[in-house]
């Protein structure tokens, strides 16, 4: 233990660690959907609250919302569905394993209705053409960063059906870039603002890509006719990976197809919805069977890609498994858990996460430093995060404590760590250590919650404590 006062952040540590997991039981989400022989059922959100059917365009999996039951509880062929894009939604529906929902109103993340995403393993976007709120984009990000799937189907640029000025390449775009989790890039890739009139994109060799080589087939090709690519910046995001490419292209140029990681959850993103096409729908619409064009292989590809996302299938890096409750498959639910990507995702105090060398991070760079000034002061560091209902959820994260103080018998500076508002536990100058240490607490009380998780740190007027947080999780199973 260090015995001077100190500027911010200068002084090398001894750290006193703890760790926060949660762990999530099973949530049952009820629908006629699962067999009884369905030990899992995998839930798949289809967005129709952006217009999706403007012009030409029919992107819904039934005309009966939200539930495509409805209109048939037990389809034989996609058109006993009526939609452009029934063949997907009833070809999941036949393997007995997919429950899914068309969502009609605003998309939300841990509110009470039924299409709350919560509910939901992975969402559809197919070809959004109307932005999205900020509210919605808050949703959607928190979904996939919690463990969700996420399902971007764009067109070329200047495909804007309803006359509103907006495409899905700017909508899209805008989701990644103008959100209030993460805007800097968070799935390493941009959709670009092309028309590409035609063409059969590859896919690469890679026989182990769960999305290439699924349960529901092998991808050799996919549809364009009249889509776009998207720019992969690796760099931003190491998990992002080009599927499919338009011919002549490759590498971070080009992909038609791409899948990344965000937080726990996943990413897939299509450059034209043509592909998901089956060519029928409602009376009046001008639809082109994309789904079962004989020179490609779109059908395996949307439906690998779906048991992918959902977390059905295993294989590639990535969560899955849902960014709400249903199976509670197993999931780590905190964004930015260890800090690597810097002041993103947490709510913090002003320097609290840094890499600063002053003090060392329990793995990688970063971490979160609270208080060290030495003088009165504090520092706080949040995050919200939906725990699914039915879970058994456990808090962890390492803490290394070091002070200035020499009393053993008082508490002058402390750190207090809460969940919603249960106070899970208070440390102090008292628990200085030479080392990170491992705390965990149960928070399955917040099940079925969207609960802060807050580090409050307040330090006396003289002689510095430091509180230091890294790898946070909050596992759910």
């Amino acid at each position: 233990m260090l015995g001077s006062s100190r500027s911010r952040h200068r002084l090398t540590t001894a750290l006193a660690g703890f760790a926060l997991l949660v762990t999530g039981a099973a949530l049952q989400v009820g629908t006629a959907a699962a067999p009884a022989h369905a030990a899992t059922t995998y839930r798949v959100l289809f967005d129709d609250g952006h217009a999706e059917e403007a012009g030409n365009a029919d992107w819904i999996i039934s005309t009966s919302k939200p539930d495509p039951l409805a209109q048939d509880s037990s389809p034989s062929s996609e058109t006993d569905w009526t939609g452009a894009l029934s063949s997907w939604g009833v070809a999941l529906q036949k393997t007995g394993s997919y429950s899914m929902k068309t969502a009609t109103s605003a998309l939300t993340y841990g509110g009470s209705s039924t299409t709350d995403l919560s509910n939901f393993d992975a969402l559809v976007l197919p070809e959004p053409n109307t932005l999205f709120t900020t509210a919605e984009k808050t949703a959607i990000m928190n979904f996939v960063n919690n463990g969700g799937g996420l399902f971007m189907i764009s067109d070329h640029t200047g495909a804007d059906r309803n006359s509103d000025g907006e495409d899905a390449v700017e909508i899209l775009n805008d989701l990644m870039t103008n959100n209030s989790v993460d805007s800097t890039d968070p799935f390493g890739f941009s959709i670009d603002s092309l028309d590409i009139s035609s063409g059969y994109p590859a896919a690469i060799s890679d026989s182990s890509d769960p999305v290439l080589n699924g349960s529901f087939g092998t991808v050799t090709k996919s549809l364009i006719a009249d889509g776009t690519t998207a720019t992969l910046k690796p760099s931003d995001n190491s998990a992002v990976k080009g599927l499919v490419y338009r011919s002549g292209y490759s590498g971070n140029t080009g992909a038609f197809f791409a899948t990344s990681t965000f937080g726990s959850g996943r990413v897939a993103f299509w450059g034209d919805s043509s592909p998901i096409d089956d060519g029928t729908g409602q009376s009046g619409n001008t639809l082109y069977d994309g789904w079962n064009d004989s020179g490609a292989t779109n059908a395996a590809l949307a439906l690998n890609a779906t048991a992918w996302l959902t977390g059905a299938s295993s294989g590639s890096s990535g969560g899955g498994g849902g960014g709400g409750g249903g199976t509670c498959t197993s999931a780590q639910l905190l964004g930015n858990p260890g800090f690597e990507s810097g002041n993103t995702t947490w709510t913090a105090s002003s320097g609290v996460i840094t890499s600063s060398s002053s003090e060392a991070a329990r793995t990688g760079s970063y971490k979160a430093w609270l208080d060290g000034y030495g003088s009165a002061h504090t520092d706080t560091l949040s995050q919200s995060v939906t725990i699914p209902s039915g879970c058994s959820a456990t808090l962890s994260f390492y803490l290394h404590v070091d002070t200035a103080e020499t009393t053993t018998s008082t508490a002058y500076d402390k750190l207090t760590v809460t969940a919603g508002s249960t106070t899970l536990a208070t440390y102090s100058n008292l628990n200085a250590a030479s080392g990170y240490v491992l705390k965990s607490f149960d928070v399955s009380s917040l099940a079925g919650t969207t609960a802060t998780i807050k580090f409050t740190g307040v330090e006396g007027s003289t002689l510095q404590t430091s509180f230091v947080v890294d790898d946070t999780a909050l596992n759910v199973s």
